[in-house]
């Protein structure tokens, strides 16, 4: 077995091990974070039925964007939805047999990672371009989409331009799974791309990328305006009270 593939697999080993554990840890650290306060943003609903229909249309849907700015909308849902087929094709390098519906999904994914790319480009140019943007961005901030874009651009490279023997790469990832390791092709692009998803797994957990897990947390957008029905207390404030 080559080094190239031990180096690969340590890599991802620990990577998912960090990105397991990094959002283990947020996602624990968000539940326990106080809402001492009523604050959902107005119009809001007043039922839990509402609330999760308002989460729904905001994950699926961006609806508190659209309302924001069209343009940053357009981006915005372009790479997240491209992004969304681009994972779901990748799952057949994970199951065996490959599940229906992911094979179904395959030509869908393959075009969208290009939604993908122009989504992560006009959120770049929006990081230069709008003064406003610009003087609230920070390195983080331009790195990150960096990363992204190139994760896109060089699977598209292998996708469109140089191709890899996606059989061997399949038995690298099932082999990880089981732990039994096989061999990794060893195409420069593919490990460019592994190289950068790796390192997408470990700043994950601790980038402003968790706002996905983040947002059902928000008490802006998981509260119902239900003040004047029912008396809103924090955990820790009831826990005093019951020491009273």
């Amino acid at each position: 077995m080559s080094t190239v593939t031990i180096i690969y697999a340590g890599m991802f080993y620990i990577a998912t091990l960090l990105l397991v554990a990094g959002l283990v840890y947020k996602i624990f650290d968000y539940s326990r974070t106080p809402a001492p306060l009523k604050i959902p943003t107005t119009p809001a609903p007043t039922t839990q039925k509402g609330v999760i229909y308002r989460m729904a249309k905001e994950v699926v849907l961006f609806e508190s964007l659209f309302k924001s700015n069209k343009w940053i909308w357009v981006f915005g849902w372009l790479f997240h939805f491209g992004l969304l087929l681009v994972l779901l094709r990748h799952l057949r390098y994970f199951t065996q047999p490959v599940w229906f519906w992911v094979d179904i999904l395959q030509p869908f994914g393959k075009y969208a990672s290009i939604m993908m790319v122009i989504g992560l480009g006009g959120l770049l140019a929006r990081r230069f371009l709008v003064d406003r943007v610009r003087y609230i961005s920070t390195p983080s901030d331009y790195l990150m989409l960096v990363l992204l874009l190139a994760i896109g651009l060089s699977g598209m490279m292998m996708t469109f331009v140089t191709h890899t023997d996606i059989i061997a790469l399949k038995g690298f990832f099932l082999g990880l799974m089981y732990l039994d390791i096989q061999p990794l092709p060893q195409d420069p692009a593919l490990l460019v791309h592994l190289a950068l998803v790796a390192l997408l797994m470990v700043i994950f957990p601790i980038s402003k990328l968790l706002h996905a897990p983040g947002l059902f947390f928000s008490p802006t957008r998981n509260q119902a305006d239900n003040p004047r029905e029912r008396r809103h207390v924090a955990a820790w404030a009831a826990r005093l009270d019951q020491g009273n």
